[in-house]
């Protein structure tokens, strides 16, 4: 799978704190940088659980879907809004 393309992946909508409110994630690679660049906390077991599964997915070992799921879990967490795109 391409990580950079939106291909499986649903995109989807964080609402953040700071100057950019609103973080479009259409992509794996999108997902990933969110969880490593800023995300509120990083030690969370559902982040921790969506940075395996942003890793899984970028090396095809698990659906997508799976890491987008992971993504809206751990935002619930760190108390993240999810607005879904379609």
């Amino acid at each position: 799978m391409n990580w950079h393309t939106s291909g499986q992946f649903a995109p989807l909508m964080l609402v953040v704190n700071g100057p950019e409110k609103y973080k479009l994630v259409e992509t794996l690679c999108q997902a990933a940088e969110m969880l490593t660049v800023g995300w509120p906390i990083d030690d969370g077991e559902e982040y921790l659980i969506a940075i395996r599964a942003c890793r899984n997915a970028i090396h095809g070992e698990i659906p997508a879907e799976d890491a987008r799921a992971a993504l809206i879990r751990a935002a619930d967490e760190a108390g993240i809004r999810v607005i879904t795109v379609h």
